[in-house]
């Protein structure tokens, strides 16, 4: 068992977990006694939902956010290239095998599996698993029918995946050929699950370090959510000890040139795996970065609600941007119903320009507003027709973003209160 693996380390997974969630407590809010998560989604369904709902910030953006986004457990995204160990790493933290997983040295995993808390041991088809209200999936219908094929949840029963669930990936492989075979856009999924996920561990294999095409196209679908990415230089225990010194000096090198941040990633030395070192050399070296992976997840607890806090103050200003953008652009329109269709054309081909002029007047960032051709296109697919769009109460509106701001700053005070108790 997995107590048994690392008890050498001093802590298991668990009880890291365990120790860091004690931590919290509930908080009261809105008159009412409510969880940290619960006070969250209060805050988005009262204050940022019913903006979004009128000026159908859906239709231009992703769908609005459920209980379940907000109470969900915090998410570890595994990703890497074929036989890279990330099946393998799963079944040595929850301590026993994934149901339906297969390990082996050839591409053994051909969709997402989201490993999760049951009580019993049984997988859930995507398709199923993304209609279930109370599961964090629903979003995932946007990939289409040929993703949800290859998406499905796997539920055990382990102490770990009562704190945290974990997405095994399908190995990154290399070539035209094999992309076009997957049947939907792998990049782009990767992407929504990285967005979505509290940590993301990027694996690689001693043996082969080369960074193929569409795993270079993965790292840089994550622009923006470096802080949450660790690199694991998996498999260590294969090679000589001064043989590693040099291959981790060229996972560095690799890593610099396709990885658009100046910081540098944090990478973790070691092998995840129940079976025996190959090499004892470095064993002491593999068990203290074995804990320092542990530590780092027994983190994602307090890290999850400040990200989430951040994730609804983020949606906040895109809604109200949104909202400010299309009240602005429906008072253009004249009352007669003439000439419209051509008022709405000479509009959007203008976005940019106006997208400066309205930062200017607002206080607001240029970049806060949706890019121009994505919301040019969503207003012709649709075919909408924005002289019928509401006009917006600017002075309400102002009223609306003070009330979130304290009560963002309520949460954030709460959240400290109780980490210092």
């Amino acid at each position: 068992m997995l107590g048994r693996r690392v008890c050498r380390l001093g802590v298991t997974p668990r009880a890291a977990l365990r120790r860091h969630e004690r931590r919290f407590g509930f908080f009261g809010f809105g008159g009412a006694e409510l969880s940290f998560e619960q006070s969250l989604f209060s805050l988005y369904t009262e204050r940022v939902k019913p903006l979004e709902e009128k000026y159908g910030f859906s239709k231009f953006n992703t769908a609005s956010l459920r209980e379940a986004d907000f109470t969900a457990k915090p998410t570890v995204l595994l990703l890497g290239q074929y036989s890279t160990g990330k099946t393998s790493m799963i079944e040595y933290l929850v301590g026993k095998p994934v149901p339906g997983a297969h390990t082996g040295p050839e591409p053994t995993t051909d969709r997402f599996v989201a490993v999760m808390h049951g009580e019993v041991d049984r997988t859930i088809p995507g398709h199923a698993a993304a209609s279930e209200t109370h599961l964090p999936f629903h979003s995932l219908q946007q990939h289409g029918s040929a993703f949800l094929s290859k998406f499905e949840i796997a539920e055990m029963d382990s102490e770990l995946l009562e704190s945290v669930t974990i997405i095994d990936s399908p190995g990154v492989l290399s070539g035209e050929k094999q992309r076009g075979n997957r049947g939907y856009d792998y990049a782009s999924v990767t992407k929504h699950f990285a967005d979505r996920a509290d940590r993301i561990l990027l694996l690689f294999d001693c043996s082969k370090l080369d960074i193929s095409d569409e795993f270079e196209e993965v790292v840089k679908s994550l622009d923006g959510n470096h802080d949450k990415v660790r690199c694991l230089l998996n498999k260590a225990d294969q090679v000589a000890p001064q043989e590693l010194f040099r291959v981790y000096g060229a996972l560095l090198w690799s890593l610099g040139k396709v990885v658009n941040t100046p910081e540098v990633l944090r990478v973790f030395v070691g092998s995840m795996w129940a079976e025996p070192y190959l090499h004892e050399d470095m064993s002491e070296l593999f068990n203290l970065e074995r804990q320092s992976v542990v530590d780092d997840l027994a983190s994602l607890p307090r890290d999850t609600r400040i990200r989430r806090i951040n994730e609804t103050v983020k949606r906040w200003r895109a809604v109200k941007t949104h909202a400010i953008l299309c009240s602005h652009m429906s008072k253009q329109f004249s009352w007669l119903s003439m000439g419209k269709s051509d008022t709405q054309l000479n509009l959007l081909a203008g976005l940019e320009l106006l997208y400066k002029d309205l930062a200017r007047q607002h206080g607001l960032n240029s970049g806060d507003f949706p890019k121009p051709e994505g919301f040019r296109n969503t207003v012709h697919e649709l075919g909408l027709k924005m002289w019928e769009w509401p006009k917006i109460d600017e002075e309400e509106l102002e009223k609306l973003d003070k009330k979130v701001s304290e009560e963002v700053q309520k949460l954030l005070t709460a959240l400290d209160t109780s980490e210092n108790r």
